[in-house]
Formats: C-alpha cells, structure tokens, sequence
C-alpha cells in the first residue's frame, strides 16, 4: 500500500508517539520561557544592586530580544534545511548555555551580551518546535495543537514567577540563572535523544530509509509513503520552491507581519516592564511577580482557546475581537496605575493583577491564532521559515518597546502615562491582519482549512 504520510495519519487516532513530540516541543518552550522571563523578574533586585537607574537597564531587557531577532530568522532557516528537531536542540543548548553565563554578569553591557547570545536560542526555538510538530500531525487537529503549543513561552513565564521568590533567599539571583541554565541544557538533552525528524521532511530532501523508519511509530510500517500532493497554494504558484517572500504570499506576509509585530511588542514591552511599574507604584517584589504569574496563567489559557475559537467564528473574527477588547484593557490599566494609592489596597492590587492577566489573555490568544493561519497558510516548503520570518520582523517594535520602556516611564515624571499611551498606540495595530490577510481560517462549517 502507498500514501503520503499527511494521508495515512489523517483519520488515525493520536499516536503515543505524535503525542510524545507534541509534549517535548511544549516543554521546550516552557524551559524557553523561564529563561527567557527570569531577569524580567528580579530586575528591581538587579538595579538595587548594582545602583542603576531603570532606563539605564533598557539594554539589558531588550538584548535577549535583540538575539531573537537573528535567532528566528537562522533558526527557521536552519529548520527546513538542516532539519526542525537539530536545530530546536541547538537553541535548547543557547539558551540554557547563556542562562548559566548571566548568572557571572556584573555588569549592564555583559549582561546585555550575553543575553543578546542567548537570544539567537531563544529565537530559533519556537519556529522550529511549532513545524516540528506541525509535521507530525495530522490536518484535522493542527489548528488546535498550535494554538496549545503556545502556551510554552506562556506556561514558562508562570513557571518562573512561581518559583523564583521562594528560591531568592536561599539561591538569590544569580542561583536562580544557574539552576534554570542548567537544567535547560539537561532537558532539552534528553529530548533531542527521544524524538525524532517527521517523515514529510525527510522524503522531501529525499531520505526515504530514514523516512520509513520513523513513519512507522504511528502507521503501519507496510504502508510506502509517497511525497506529499502539492498544496493549493503551490498549485497556484506553479512551483513546489516557494519561498517565504514568493509573490503568493504577500498579503500574507503583510497581514501578518504588522499584526504579529504588534502582538509581540504588548506582551514583551508589558511582561519586561510590569515589576518595574508595579513596584514604582507600591508593590512588592513578591506582589508584583504574582501578576506576572496570572499574566502567565491567562496567557496560557487565552492560547489554548484559539484553536477552538478559531474553528468556531473564523481567524477573523477572533483577531478583531481581540483587539478591541485588548486596547480597553490597556487604557484600564494606565489609568488604575496613575491613580492608584502610594500602599496600593488588596482591591486594588488584585485589579491590576487581573488586567495585567487579561492584557496577556487576550494577546496570547491574537498570537496564538497567528501561527495557526500561518502554520495552515504557508506551504511545507518554508512552514518554518516563515514563522521564524515573522518573529524577526516582529522584533522591531519589540526591542524598541523594551530598550526605550524604562525612558517612556521616566518621561511622565511619576505618571505612567507615555507609556501605556503608546501600548495603546500599538494595540491599534492588531486589527491589521483582519482585513489583509488572504487566508483566514474559516469558522467550522463554513469552509475547508486550506491543507
């Protein structure tokens, strides 16, 4: 018998193997977002020690996104040439590597190095773990696992505002950076030696052994696989050599490209920045990181939500509600912190928590609905590229975001309001992709999810 492997996992139940992989990319993430978000946490202990001001640790924050910036890109390419799951073992080993290097930093400039070194690992994951997957699975379901998968950076973030004030007084920062440093390279490690390449990119670069040999931990290892039918796009193109910046994709890439870059400067520019701003207006350290906690939570939820949302009213919809309800949240937000008392009240401690939480929700649940259209949207050829596209161009806005934070913040003179003002700004920008996009998803029902 012969088939593609998209056809012969199509109406097959989720092996424990697809199962494992969707797994260990999640937990990727997860060690990804830990790293990635410990130094937000603990900057007000950071600027204490070294006696520096908060604009002057811009560089700092916005180094690692710097990385990424080049991360995404190499990484994405990376992927499809070199293989997904080589190079998601490669970032694991960056970043848990300049994790451990942060925790010898004494300085704002070797700080800012080492985190913009990490920051290629940290780049180069997510493309990589989401086309790894996506590869495995089967269409029916792919919607829903992507939109899971990026609860990762997400989770990661919980994870660390759970763990790093308990640990503080016994490890203090520079412990923390260690432990999480190492066992990144430990984890990631032992998943590299677990997973393994899925079978459409190895019968695409023509390693068909290897293809068959890995096909045959979710199908019936009789079954010959054929390569993989040419999508509607490559059809329309006349070409199986698609690139990312192909002239079929363009209202693709624009769409988004401009929404994308918008999601991802609010939640870093408000995940980077919130101790700080919290803590200027009367948190603790320990309270502050708690509404990075439900920032976390409620990210992770919002994410898991897109992919049935997404199926339910259509990428559309879900991107122009979301917008709207994330700019409300953000005005909401500035103005409680502008008036909020010196010794914020449980209230109203609780309410910035919740709206810190609901602004990462609703953008999570925008981001997640991104890779979704675009994991459906782009053709095999450049799946991974192409997210690792997007998350380069997105950095832009994110760097500057972080790098010029703590300068908005200084500018309002104890008023927080240049720099809520401009994540409004930004929010407005979410909307793009709803009305440039070419290839939205469809609400379930109404029409097929291209393939």
């Amino acid at each position: 018998m012969q088939s593609p492997f998209s056809a012969a996992i199509a109406d097959r139940p989720i092996q424990p193997f697809q199962w494992l992989v969707i797994g260990a990319a999640l937990i990727v993430l997860v060690i990804e977002g830990i790293d990635l978000q410990s130094l937000p946490i603990v900057t007000p202990l950071v600027l204490e020690e070294w006696g520096i001001d908060r604009a002057v640790f811009g560089p700092a924050l916005a180094a690692a996104l710097f990385g990424m910036a080049f991360g995404s890109s190499l990484g994405g390419w990376l992927g499809d040439r070199w293989g997904r799951l080589r190079a998601l073992y490669l970032a694991s080993l960056i970043f848990g590597a300049s994790t451990i290097a942060a925790s010898y930093t004494d300085d704002v400039w070797t700080m800012s190095l080492v985190r913009a070194l990490g920051g290629l690992g940290f780049g180069a994951g997510y493309p990589n773990a989401l086309a790894l997957v996506n590869d495995w699975v089967p269409a029916r379901v792919r919607t829903y696992v992507i939109a899971t998968l990026s609860i990762g950076i997400p989770l990661g973030t919980s994870v660390a505002a759970l763990l790093v004030p308990p640990l503080l007084p016994g490890y203090g920062w520079r412990g923390i950076f260690l432990i999480f440093g190492i066992g990144s390279i430990v984890i990631g490690t032992a998943l590299f030696l677990v997973l393994r390449e899925a079978p459409t990119y190895l019968l695409a670069r023509g390693r068909r052994e290897e293809a068959q040999r890995n096909a045959a931990r979710v199908i019936d290892p009789g079954i010959e696989l054929l390569p993989e039918p040419p999508s509607a796009v490559e059809e329309a193109a006349g070409t199986r050599a698609i690139g990312v910046l192909h002239a079929s994709n363009k209202w693709l890439n624009w769409g988004i490209g401009v929404s994308f870059a918008a999601c991802t400067t609010l939640i870093y520019g408000l995940s980077s920045w919130a101790t700080v701003f919290l803590t200027g207006a009367g948190f603790t350290t320990a309270q502050a990181a708690n509404a990075i906690f439900w920032f976390g939570i409620l990210s992770m939820i919002g994410a898991i939500a897109a992919g049935w949302l997404v199926r339910r009213f259509g990428s559309r919809a879900v991107i122009v509600g979301c917008a709207v309800l994330t700019l409300a949240s953000i005005v909401a937000l500035g103005a409680l912190i502008d008036t909020i008392a010196p010794t914020p009240s449980w209230g109203q401690r609780q309410a910035a928590s919740l709206l810190v939480g609901v602004i990462g929700g609703l953008v999570s649940l925008n981001i997640a609905s991104f890779y979704a259209v675009m994991a459906v949207g782009y053709p095999q050829s450049c799946r991974a590229a192409a997210i690792g596209f997007h998350l380069t161009v997105a950095r832009v806005g994110v760097i500057a975001m972080v790098f010029f934070g703590g300068y908005l913040m200084n500018l309002g003179q104890g008023s927080f309001v240049f720099y809520f003002g401009t994540m409004a700004a930004i929010s407005l920008l979410m909307f793009t992709a709803a009305f440039v996009v070419d290839r939205h998803i469809e609400p379930l029902g109404r029409a097929p999810s291209p393939a």
